[in-house]
């Protein structure tokens, strides 16, 4: 039997996963990473590469371990990661900087460009699909501006995961995928764009070769095999994004296709032609997909999971003795208890993600609007239902923006990450978009869509589709309630008025934003 490792790096932590080539997964290993903010610097997350990479190959060598495999076991490696994040390197190939996805330190930067450069968003949003809210021109000018000493040394830049296969096998090189959400990349012909570094006086040298995901790089070098234990034969294999992934992962292949991926923030992402140019208004971020000829039409929700982590510890301490007690997930009884309240959780109107407005991102401050004195009607089940509810509608106005602008009608969502664990959740989706929603037997889809790669680059697929379609089971499907759906419009109106009107004390400075882009 041969094996597959696909290496996953996330915003809150790294993944070693090892899958066999019929797609099960034989181990993982997780280690939690935190990017600090630098002393002095407002809203920075810095990438630590030095401490990461060890926790990196922490991770590998015990999935080698806990699935009982030698390094040669393991025909191809590929990897993922958060986007947005990047990496740059001396001229020896040596990581000199990083940030991580919402590092938001380039607010001077972002004013500058928008104040001095008429319309530069907004002819870079056209070409790339992004804007500067999580773009690296911005952050590279923050270098150059504060840090000249390291900026001056930069020779290449790459992207986490990328910087992960550099760390492997000594080859810097990006994918379309993963690069795109710099915001210095070309949708249409899924390479650099250096004009845009040049027009805002940035070294243009710096970027390095793209290759289409599943080109094989070069095998593990002699430094990295003895650090990891891989195999010197062993692939490494260029990877992709981790919602991309997470969507190859889950059979979302072909256009008009739909997924939904609930884990820390929640992606709501379509499959489009390369050639579809992005919205006018800028409302939605549009990324090179892992499958050529095909972009993706992406909505956000910040941090949905999170917030429910938050919830759970804040409120929850008796729910988790009596899932300890019972051997379940507190996450299972909570879904057990908001099963019981209604619709609409009794009015509550939780205000925490707005949907997606990418040209001026930024959230009112976090509250829980419209609460009862009356804890039969307000109480921990009510609320938490009601954040369930309030993700599944953000998920649907971003859906709708996508559908505005494309065209594309869809009746299916496939559904995954960990808020896909949750049968009430799954069942809230559907009702509130009105979609039948899928749910994978494989939840690990970003991981699997690593490995899916790594097969395509060791030759055990013939292409991405062909693993897609060969891998990809369902567990379980839920179709939408057609009055539960009508309730949900109504909720879903209401809720966006109520957001706009919270907006306006942020605007006040009476209340503060749960998160900014820079520059707004």
């Amino acid at each position: 039997m041969q094996y597959l490792m696909a290496i996953d790096a996330g915003t809150g932590s790294v993944r070693a996963v090892i899958f066999d080539t019929n797609g099960n997964q034989i181990s993982v290993v997780q280690k939690e990473w935190i990017h600090l903010e630098e002393e002095g610097v407002v809203n920075s997350m810095t990438f630590d590469t030095q401490s990461n990479w060890e926790l990196t190959v922490g991770c590998i060598k015990e999935a080698l371990a806990q699935a009982d495999l030698q390094g040669e076991d393991i025909v191809a490696v590929s990897a993922t990661s958060m986007r947005e994040g990047i990496v740059v390197y001396d001229k020896e190939g040596e990581a000199l900087w990083g940030v991580a996805n919402v590092d938001a330190r380039a607010d001077a930067e972002v004013r500058f460009l928008k104040e001095n450069f008429e319309g530069i968003e907004e002819a870079f949003y056209e070409s790339s699909g992004q804007t500067f809210a999580l773009g690296a021109l911005p952050r590279l000018l923050w270098l150059k501006n504060n840090r000249p000493y390291t900026y001056n040394k930069v020779a290449s830049l790459s992207m986490i995961g990328d910087w992960i296969l550099a760390k492997l096998s000594q080859v810097i090189a990006t994918d379309p995928s993963n690069a795109g959400t710099t915001g210095i990349f070309s949708l249409s012909r899924r390479t650099w764009d250096v004009s845009m570094a040049e027009k805002v006086g940035l070294k243009t040298e710096i970027f390095p070769p793209v290759l289409e995901p599943g080109t094989v790089m070069g095998t593990v070098s002699k430094k990295a095999s003895l650090l990891t234990g891989l195999s010197l034969l062993t692939k490494v294999v260029m990877g992709g994004g981790d919602v991309q992934l997470g969507a190859a992962g889950l059979g979302v292949v072909k256009e008009g296709q739909v997924a939904i991926l609930g884990g820390s923030f929640w992606q709501q992402v379509v499959n489009i032609k390369s050639d579809t140019p992005p919205p006018k208004d800028m409302g939605i971020r549009v990324n090179p997909h892992v499958v050529g000829g095909f972009s993706q039409a992406e909505g956000i929700t910040f941090f949905s999971g999170l917030i429910m982590r938050w919830f759970r510890d804040a409120f929850c301490d008796l729910e988790k003795l009596e899932a300890k007690e019972r051997g379940v997930d507190v996450y299972e009884i909570m879904e057990e208890k908001a099963a019981k309240i209604p619709v609409g959780s009794n009015g509550i109107l939780p205000i925490f993600s707005d949907s997606m407005k990418y040209g001026k991102w930024y959230h009112a401050a976090p509250a829980f609007l419209n609460l009862s004195l009356d804890p039969k009607v307000c109480n921990k089940a009510s609320m938490f239902r009601s954040l369930q509810e309030n993700a599944c509608i953000v998920s649907a106005i971003n859906l709708e923006k996508v559908n505005a602008f494309t065209g594309l009608e869809f009746d299916e969502i496939v559904f995954a990450g960990g808020a896909s664990n949750g049968s009430l959740w799954c069942q809230i989706l559907a009702d509130v978009t009105g979609c039948r929603v899928k749910v994978p037997k494989v939840k690990e889809a970003t991981a699997l869509g690593a490995a899916m790669l790594a097969g395509v680059g060791a030759g055990v697929y013939d292409d991405l589709e062909t693993a897609s379609r060969q891998l990809v089971s369902w567990e379980q499907e839920y179709l939408p309630n057609e009055d539960r759906f009508a309730q949900y419009q109504s909720i879903k109106e209401k809720w966006q008025t109520v957001y706009e009107n919270q907006l306006t004390l942020v605007d006040k400075g009476l209340t503060e934003s749960m998160w900014k882009a820079p520059g707004v």
